[in-house]
């Protein structure tokens, strides 16, 4: 195992021992939101992803999920609300929008098998899952909060 990998693995380790936006779903008087539930039937995982979106600047300005499952599945959810709470390069609440090109990055880099080069930048720690590409079934798992996000992003487009 290299360094990289190595540092990557402990930072995935961290996030599920302590997870960030792990909690009860209070939404802020007067925002938009949204919740989700996901399950991966193939090794019992399962995640509500919950968000609030601040109708007058249309920021994403709360996530907080709830969830069981492994080390990999609780992680990337934690990176997730990481990624959503830190928000835009101006520190600004994420937009649907900027949520969705990150998602879709993220999906790209784990659907890639270890072939794509993620963009650090977008994904942030995001990147320490791109080992988890290689193991076809780990896929699903780690994907869990982003589809839960990705639906409720949906749901609010409704």
């Amino acid at each position: 195992m290299s360094g990289l990998d190595g540092l990557y693995q402990e930072l995935i380790f961290d996030h599920s021992r302590r997870p960030i936006g792990k909690g009860p779903f209070e939404p802020p008087e007067g925002a938009l939101s949204a919740s989700h539930h996901e399950f991966n039937p193939s090794c019992g995982d399962e995640l509500t992803l919950s968000i609030a979106v601040d109708p007058a600047t249309g920021g994403i300005e709360h996530l907080a999920w709830e969830g069981q499952g492994c080390s990999i599945s609780m992680a990337s959810a934690s990176v997730l609300a990481q990624l959503v709470r830190e928000g835009d390069d101006e520190g600004r609440s994420l937009t649907p929008a900027q949520a969705r090109r990150r998602i879709d990055a993220f999906r790209e880099m784990i659907q890639s098998r270890g072939e794509a080069e993620p963009d650090e930048d977008l994904l942030g720690d995001a990147i320490a899952f791109q080992g988890v590409s290689k193991f076809v079934m780990r896929v699903k798992c780690a994907m869990l909060g982003w589809v839960a996000l990705e639906a409720d992003l949906r749901q609010l487009e409704a």
